[in-house]
């Protein structure tokens, strides 16, 4: 079941390819099984059968239309992308004790944290004997690329610093967690379809960037939009205390150490400063003031104008790939993201 990422392409025939390929990922996903442990496969194929966008494995086939995209290598490689980003959601699931994945009981809830622990590290393993397969700089790529998504996890786990921005720590956050895995997908469409030197760099930064500027875009959807123009609960984050890109630039306007206050703080600011600092949020009330109020700050201009300052880094990284459909593709993906941001 592929939720794809509604981005028009330019090019029909691309678009075919790129769907036909996918369908083959998702085959490979289904595939996924241990030989001799019926409860290791029915926990990984649990979460697999739920489906989701492959938007990593959509940027392997994207990335390797550089080179030559039928190479049986690509698909390897965008399966083993899909299996290393499901295995970080069972250990998310896991530390948020969330009861629900993707419209389904999360498989910690359905059967127990251990066994979301170590069906995550089956398919790691399983992502891990592809790569092997595809030789030792997809080994070595794939173990930079964990250390990042772990060193990042780790950060937002343990907090900031004392003293440290709590902006710079959630961009940080957001670039190794999120932003490596995306720009590794896009490095081993580059890697894996024999595309010329220097084209798999380019393309790891655009999607690095456009992977950032993905999440940055979720945090304004979650305090803008409502359930029926984005099909999520508005502010999701804002109830799990969740402190996201609108939110660090509210409070930092606000004032977020008394010490810092103007003089004569705007009711308004006083209010939501109290909101996003003391209350309790689950409250349906005070969550739905508390958005009105986000909805109506300056946070939100400037956290869409972070969204479009990524979407620019990504769009240069991306002028400078080979002229074609697939260029025009990455292109028409930066427009999806600003556009779905509003």
């Amino acid at each position: 079941m592929i939720s794809a990422v509604p981005v028009d392409f330019p090019d029909s025939a691309l678009e075919a390819e790129v769907r036909d390929y996918l369908g083959r990922v998702e085959e490979s996903l289904a595939a996924t099984a241990h030989p001799d442990d019926e409860l290791l496969t029915e926990a990984s194929r649990h979460s697999i059968a739920a489906g989701g966008k492959r938007f990593r494995a959509m940027l392997v086939l994207l990335a390797a239309q550089f080179g030559d995209p039928k190479d049986p290598r690509v698909i390897e490689a965008a399966v083993a992308i899909e299996l290393t980003h499901l295995a970080t959601l069972f250990h998310d699931d896991v530390m948020d004790e969330a009861l629900v994945r993707r419209g389904h009981p999360s498989v910690n809830s359905r059967w127990s944290h251990s066994v979301a622990i170590l069906t995550g590290d089956f398919l790691f393993a399983q992502a891990s004997q592809i790569l092997a397969r595809l030789g030792p700089d997809a080994v070595r790529i794939q173990a930079e690329t964990f250390s990042r998504l772990v060193t990042g996890q780790m950060a937002e786990t343990v907090g900031p610093r004392p003293g440290q921005d709590p902006l710079d720590f959630y961009m940080y956050v957001i670039t190794e967690k999120t932003g490596s895995l995306i720009a590794t997908a896009g490095r081993f469409g580059a890697l894996f379809s024999g595309a010329p030197a220097g084209v798999a760099d380019q393309i790891a930064a655009a999607c690095e960037q456009i992977g950032v500027a993905w999440q940055l875009s979720d945090d304004v959807i979650d305090i803008a939009s409502d359930s029926a123009q984005s099909g999520k609960t508005p502010g999701t984050d804002l109830r799990q205390g969740v402190r996201t890109l609108p939110v660090l630039y509210a409070l930092r306007s606000t004032g977020h150490a008394p010490a810092t206050l103007p003089a004569d703080p705007p009711p308004t600011d006083v209010r939501l400063r109290w909101l996003l600092d003391e209350a309790d949020l689950t409250d349906e009330e005070l969550l739905a003031e508390a958005l009105t109020l986000l909805r109506g700050h300056h946070a939100m201009k400037e956290s869409r104008a972070d969204v479009l300052n990524w979407l620019h880094e990504a769009r240069v990284s991306i002028s400078a790939l080979p002229d074609g459909p697939a260029r025009a593709a990455f292109l028409a993906l930066c427009d999806f993201v600003e556009k779905r941001t509003g």
